[in-house]
């Protein structure tokens, strides 16, 4: 993979070229400001004035020439319109046809131009973060709030390429109105999606997504999953990623039907885990450590799974489907053997079972980049569906009978049926999944191949400009840039994916730790919220199991109309922080609303508390990992520590201590145990808003 200065002097067009940012003269200068910063010789004040003098130069450069070339392709639109409206009158096919390919030429000039636009973008956001990180300042900062929403702004014109819009809204609108419509009085502005389309508007409508990569439900889904890319291949790379063979439709699904059934074996024994464990001689609030028994084993198999998948995703998958089956069957089997020692190590089993990092992995490894969205947001999709029909099919499983001395009830049901389920996933996995082929690693080479994509440190540029161009998957090369003059050793090493949890833990930043903190405290939240749910209801309001099921699946339905929501509207209407800020706030208040100071305590007030405190932390989560995986290092984006590892292990700990949690109260009587679990909610909630209030005032 060639250096970005290799890049864009190989991909620029070649009339344009004194038009591009120079980058190779900015990236000297950045190394001569570093040179004479250490030596004395210049002051801070000065090399600041006079890089952003230079920079200012460059953007004006490229804005004017921009404007040239769309005032070009506006004169040539406004003589078509003219020949377009005359053949109105006068229709004869022969002239269409000439008209038709006149606009397609005018469509492929405009491809050009938006490829001009997104190359001179990246540039811009590579020499600023280079700027940062060489002379340890935060000029991006100062930078974009100065110019971003300037009324003089010629920024602007480069990264909401102002102007832009109209031209292609006017190549699509009339090749659509020259093709066979002329019985039709449906316009472009009638028709979301427009059938047979001119390839030539295709090819723009592809650019221009690249260029804006705005912000909708589809790719919110995806950050959700924390999937991390490594790079973005061009689109030479993407046709070799399906023709290497790694992608199979099945294998896909299988990945996802793994990740449903395992938040379905997740949720599916919350609503009656008290009575068991009360039909086994234990206290109610032991349903605490045997929901959170899964979760102590899944901080272990997060990390055998994650470094099996190095070498293999069909025998980790194997593997998990056999674990599954005999956890459950332990739990099944646990009531007639009236022992809890049983009961924990089925559940225990079925933690060692978990292999979510498989599944995240293979999407990010072997499915192709043109649909990883729409497999990431599957994924998402998966597992809020498995959460939500895990409480409902314990709702269903109210029967009672005996097979022999085999007791089928509502305790042990949800056992049965999850080893039937993995049973049966076990065979089909072993009929349909193809192993896809392992790719060899590259050797890195010093000044020519990097694959760090450190992940939007500069989320400043985006929120200024509130144009997430600035977030492209270009930016995996900057590592090799940044570190071409040292020595070999240096920048492999630099490149090189975490080898250990504490090595993964040193390259995370401040803002990182905080989005981990508050990650934590909203599993912590909705932990506690969903595992005690069952005793709480039962001690204060009567409910069955019924009742318990209903409640917790109307939760769990909540998860995509919510991620619809904020990802298709909220979001493309505040900034990521604001969001991020409020939603804490509202979880905060959805945990104070829960507590129990008034007698006495009603069942609206449950509900509606814990209505926003789960809404409220599901859009927590998403923006959380949306922002997550935009600013973790790229260092992250692969091997078996990687970032989607340390945001499962932060998750999976902080359920952990909520089980333990609620376990350890229950000694103090069910009349205690609401408000004494709701405390260290409150508390690390009000510590995860202080530090992000702290954190982003002083990046903002």
């Amino acid at each position: 993979m060639v250096t970005f200065g290799k890049k864009l002097k190989e991909r620029s067009i070649q009339e344009w070229q004194g038009y591009y940012i120079n980058y190779k003269l900015m990236k000297k200068k950045v190394k001569q400001y570093s040179r004479q910063l250490e030596g004395g010789n210049l002051e801070r004040r000065h090399v600041l004035k006079d890089f952003s003098r230079m920079l200012d130069n460059q953007i004006e450069k490229i804005a004017l020439f921009m404007l040239e070339q769309q005032g070009l392709l506006s004169s040539r639109l406004r003589r078509l319109r003219e020949s377009h409206d005359a053949l109105e009158e006068q229709p004869d096919i022969s002239l269409v046809s000439n008209l038709k390919e006149e606009y397609r030429a005018v469509g492929q000039d405009l491809l050009k131009l938006l490829f001009f636009v997104e190359m001179n973008a990246i540039g811009i956001r590579k020499i600023l973060k280079k700027f940062d990180k060489r002379l340890g300042y935060r000029f991006t900062n100062y930078y974009v709030k100065t110019r971003a929403n300037h009324p003089y702004s010629e920024l602007q014109q480069v990264f909401r390429h102002v102007g832009l819009g109209a031209v292609v809204g006017a190549v699509s609108r009339n090749l659509h109105e020259l093709q066979n419509n002329q019985g039709s009085y449906l316009s472009i502005y009638d028709q979301p999606v427009l059938p047979l389309q001119d390839p030539v508007v295709d090819s723009i409508r592809a650019a221009v997504d690249r260029l804006t990569r705005s912000t909708n439900f589809l790719n919110f889904m995806a950050k959700h999953a924390l999937i991390m890319q490594e790079e973005l291949p061009s689109p030479q790379d993407e046709e070799g990623e399906e023709e290497d063979g790694r992608y199979h439709f099945m294998s896909l699904l299988l990945n996802l039907v793994n990740t449903f059934l395992y938040m379905v074996n997740t949720y599916i024994i919350v609503p009656t885990a008290d009575d068991y464990s009360m039909s086994l001689g234990a206290a109610a609030t032991v349903c605490g450590v045997v929901i959170g028994a899964m979760a102590v084993a899944q901080l272990f198999s997060s990390v055998y799974f994650s470094a099996w998948s190095n070498r293999s995703y069909f025998k980790p998958l194997i593997f998990s489907s056999i674990v599954l089956f005999i956890g459950n069957l332990l739990y099944a089997l646990a009531f007639d053997l009236n022992s809890i020692a049983v009961l924990l190590v089925g559940r225990l089993f079925c933690g060692f079972g978990s292999a979510r990092a498989v599944n995240r992995r293979y999407i990010s490894d072997c499915v192709p980049l043109k649909i990883r969205m729409q497999a990431s947001a599957g994924f998402v999709s998966a597992s809020a569906l498995g959460m939500a029909c895990g409480p409902a099919l314990a709702g269903l499983l109210q029967v009672r009978f005996k097979i022999y001395k085999v007791t089928f009830n509502q305790d042990t049901l949800p056992g049965w049926v999850m080893a039937i389920a993995w049973l049966m996933y076990l065979v089909w996995l072993a009929i349909s999944f193809r192993e896809p082929a392992l790719q060899p690693e590259e050797i890195p080479k010093i000044s020519e191949e990097s694959n760090n994509s450190e992940a939007v440190q500069d989320v400043n540029l985006e929120k200024g400009i509130k144009q997430p161009l600035l977030i492209t998957a270009e930016e995996i090369e900057e590592q090799a840039e940044d570190e071409c003059d040292g020595s070999e050793e240096a920048v492999e090493d630099s490149r090189a994916p975490a080898n250990s949890i504490v090595a993964a833990y040193r390259l995370l930043t401040p803002s990182v730790k905080v989005q981990l903190l508050i990650y934590f405290m909203l599993k912590y939240a909705m932990e506690i919220l969903l595992s005690e749910s069952s005793v709480i209801t039962t001690y204060y309001f009567g409910w069955s199991t019924s009742s318990v099921a209903i409640f917790l699946f109307c939760l769990g339905l909540t998860v995509l109309p919510v991620n619809l929501v904020v990802g298709s509207y909220i979001s493309n209407m505040f900034e990521d922080r604001q969001i991020l800020l409020v939603s804490e706030i509202m979880v905060c208040v959805g945990i104070l609303l829960s507590f129990h100071v008034v007698v006495p305590y009603t069942v609206p007030q449950y509900v509606c508390s814990g209505l926003i405190m789960f809404v409220s932390a599901e859009v927590l989560e998403g923006v959380n990992l949306s922002l997550l995986s935009r600013v973790m290092s790229s260092r992250l984006s692969r091997g078996t520590y990687n970032g989607g590892l340390l945001s499962t292990e932060a998750g999976t700990i902080a359920r952990v201590i909520a089980d333990a949690t609620i376990t350890v109260a229950g000694y103090l009587g069910r009349d205690m145990l609401l408000n004494v679990t709701l405390l260290p909610s409150l508390v690390i909630c009000v510590l995860s808003i202080v530090a992000t209030c702290f954190t982003y005032n002083s990046m903002y």
